[in-house]
């Protein structure tokens, strides 16, 4: 059996993998035009180097491992065609967002901003009194893995949380679920809005201007999910209008963002590059994975951990 690697990992997660499979062939490149793809019978891929031809060629591929979360660049139909298995990394953004989202609520609410500013000039002043997180409401909207942890952690901030997902199930880390069709009556009760969707077609441009509309004015609105649940003209309108007091943008529908883009000077927006997921913990989460998943693989297992269905998109 032949695993092809397509991109950069480790020496020494190379020679674990050596060691632990000795009758597997494992192929590395950073390129995976130019690698040989007719025998190779798994792929392990960033997501973002798959393409369909690649596919085509990859006449004995079997099991295509992510090691992220987002399938979306996958090229789908190609995959679906071959009825080829995908796996992701399902959960190894879970403590690294988490932490971001509270950082940010916790910077926002307790004026570290202002005090990293008035440091660089020697000012001694408040310029306005803190807040606190305790006793707020946030609307956590998608409630896998990683809304699971956001609101165990606010949970222990004694914030009550309300998930939002698709068709409203239960989740333990909510004190309360609602579905997506029940959000547009709940968000007047939200401190805070977080998104962590993934992108689907059914959560492609979700939020209208209607949804900021109906935050309070003091809301926060933070996007750490994908660029496209949200136009960001809808959320530059609420920003500048005043709908809502501060957006968190970790994503966006280009990236980067433009050096021009207005979001870069409004003082109620905050600039995150697409980092809230990443830690250097990421890669090593990722192949314990993989590795618990070749496990089964090469004993003849199917039924492998993070199996995701291309009709759904996660």
């Amino acid at each position: 059996m032949k695993v092809l690697f397509t991109f950069k990992i480790k020496t020494t997660f190379k020679e674990q993998l050596k060691k632990k499979y000795p009758d597997v062939v494992f192929i590395y490149t950073t390129n995976i035009d130019d690698a040989s793809l007719e025998d190779i019978e798994v792929i392990v891929t960033d997501g973002g180097d798959l393409k369909s031809e690649h596919v085509e060629k990859a006449t004995a591929l079997k099991w295509v491992m992510v090691a992220a979360v987002g399938v979306d660049t996958l090229p789908i139909e190609a995959l679906q065609e071959r009825d080829i298995l995908v796996t992701n990394s399902h959960g190894v953004h879970k403590m690294p967002l988490a932490e971001s989202v509270l950082a940010h609520l916790l910077s926002l609410e307790r004026g570290l901003p202002g005090i990293y500013k008035r440091e660089d000039k020697k000012e001694w002043k408040l310029d306005s009194l803190p807040g606190e997180v305790n006793h707020s409401t946030a609307i956590i909207v998608g409630t896998g893995a990683i809304g699971g942890e956001i609101g165990r952690l606010l949970q222990a901030f004694h914030v009550r949380t309300i998930g939002c997902n698709r068709s409203g199930h239960s989740n333990p880390s909510m004190d309360e679920t609602i579905s997506f069709q029940e959000i547009l009556e709940k968000l007047p009760e939200a401190d805070y809005v977080i998104s962590i969707l993934p992108s689907t077609p059914q959560t492609r441009w979700i939020y209208q201007p209607e949804h900021f509309r109906a935050m309070k004015e003091t809301a926060v609105f933070m996007n750490v999910g994908r660029g496209d649940a949200v136009k960001e003209q809808y959320v530059l309108d609420a920003l500048q209008q005043n709908e809502i007091r501060h957006a968190v943008l970790d994503v966006f529908e280009t990236e980067p963002l433009p050096e021009d883009h207005p979001f870069w000077d409004l003082p109620n927006c905050t600039v995150s590059p697409h980092m809230s997921s990443l830690s250097d913990q990421y890669i090593k989460r990722s192949l314990d994975i993989m590795d618990t998943n070749l496990d089964k693989w090469v004993a003849g297992e199917k039924d492998l951990i993070n199996q995701v269905d291309l009709a759904k998109g996660y």
